[in-house]
């Protein structure tokens, strides 16, 4: 399935969005995967390329990509039963498969990192698969081992305890998979479903355990109110404040959704350096609401784009949360001059950055950052032809159609649409084939 890396050392005249600003002509020269210079072009030609920074989906569920339309028109706590029901028939061939599925579908939309929070598994073989499926793609990604202690079949209090295993298996598998993946593209992080499903011991352990091996943590909270409501019954706390009093904020966290963070939780959740990932597309899906976006950038809280698993927004499509996640803000506020393009390339390509322990990305192509680029070419879509604004174009109207290549570290992963790596025929025959 896998073919031959191909490596550039040079994107020759190209018209490249760094520094706040779209540089025309320009040649980007690449050295052992890194980004080392943007000069002006040796060669000019008839430019018709333009460069932006690949785009880092903060939030994901890979093996989602499976389950597409469950549940669709119902509430979180159903929703969440039904796919951790489908989620414990997850085989180590149908984590491969999903997982080479969604990371292609993100390259397909200019994503070039890809951070997977993994539901919680007591299976080290699906776990495997993940990570070949990654690394077949050439997708760079941070891999979120799924991590809880609180067993509950119906979600309220709790998680699927056919999925747990005791902290301490967790931890050690935690490492096993630090070394698997030592010297690739992928990273390692730890991933709590909720504040719901994980005891005080459970947050200890895994801080601690996070702060050791200087990894990241992520965790759903306040997608709804579920979890104030849930927190506050079984231990007199609202989840900002279960989570501050247990030692559970600090800059290496990423609290995912946060729709219901009000004024004072912001507050808090900035003082403490969390990072936030926006996941538009699914808080929609699923009727949650609208994050507060903008407040959160106010406040000077880190802020990154994802699109959630396929299972509550069908897609894997960053460009469509990309769009959506500036639209629904302005209607949101009721102003059309809030999150344009410039303001959306930093959080969809670099909002998080920080808090994953990726390189930082800010004001487009970075000097010094890896060489994870999205190429663009409008003529490829009659539909965002004629080009007055490079950027108002990608923001309004680009798709994976207008994408004519990605790079991840140097090398080619996607061109013309289709995968270097993969033979996407042969792949498309076997989820077609999958019993659902």
């Amino acid at each position: 399935m896998i073919s031959a890396i191909k490596t550039t050392d040079v994107l020759s005249d190209v018209s490249v969005f760094t520094g706040g600003k779209w540089r025309e002509h320009s040649d980007i020269h690449i050295v052992g995967g890194i980004v080392t210079d943007i000069v002006p072009a040796a060669v000019r030609g008839s430019e018709t390329r333009h460069v932006i920074p690949g785009f880092v989906n903060a939030h994901t569920h890979l093996q989602q990509s499976l389950m597409r339309g469950m549940a669709e028109n119902t509430g979180l706590l159903e929703w969440l039963q039904l796919i951790g029901t489908e989620t414990v028939r997850i085989t180590p061939e149908r984590a491969y498969l999903a997982t080479v599925s969604a990371a292609l579908e993100l390259l397909r939309s200019g994503t070039t990192t890809v951070v997977e929070h993994m539901w919680p598994s007591p299976s080290s073989e699906v776990h495997q698969a993940v990570v070949r499926g990654l690394r077949d793609t050439g997708i760079r990604a941070v891999l979120g081992r799924g991590i809880a202690d609180r067993a509950d079949a119906s979600r309220r209090w709790g998680f699927e305890p056919a999925l747990l295993s005791p902290i301490d298996d967790v931890l050690d598998h935690v490492t096993e998979l630090i070394e698997l993946t030592a010297g690739s593209t992928i990273s390692l992080a730890l991933a709590v479903p909720n504040p719901r499903s994980i005891s005080v011991q459970g947050l200890a352990a895994t801080r601690e355990y996070a702060d050791s091996h200087d990894i990241p943590v992520m965790i759903h909270l306040l997608e709804t109110s579920v979890d104030d409501v849930m927190c506050r019954e079984h231990v007199g706390k609202g989840a900002v404040e279960f989570l501050d009093t247990a030692g559970f904020l600090w800059p290496r966290l990423l609290a995912v959704h946060c729709v219901e963070l009000d004024g004072p939780g912001q507050e808090l959740l900035s003082e403490r350096g969390v990072a936030v990932a926006y996941n538009p597309v699914c808080n929609m899906r699923m009727g949650s609401g609208v994050a507060p976006v903008p407040a959160m950038l106010e406040r000077g809280m880190n802020v990154g784009l994802g699109v959630d698993g396929a299972a509550s927004n069908d897609t894997q499509d960053m460009f469509q949360a990309f769009r959506i996640g500036s639209y629904l803000q302005r209607v949101a506020h009721k102003r059309a001059d809030i999150m344009g393009f410039a303001e959306m390339v930093d959080i969809a390509c670099g909002g998080a950055n920080g808090n994953l322990g990726l390189p930082t990305v800010k004001g487009g192509v970075t000097i010094g950052a890896p060489a994870d680029l999205t190429v663009v070419r409008f003529d490829r879509d009659y539909a965002t032809l004629p080009v007055r604004d490079a950027g108002a174009m990608i923001l309004t109207a680009g798709s994976a159609a207008i994408v004519d290549s990605v790079l991840v570290d140097g090398e080619v992963v996607f061109r013309d649409g289709r995968s270097t790596r993969v033979d996407e025929d042969a792949l498309t025959k076997e989820l077609a084939g999958l019993d659902v």
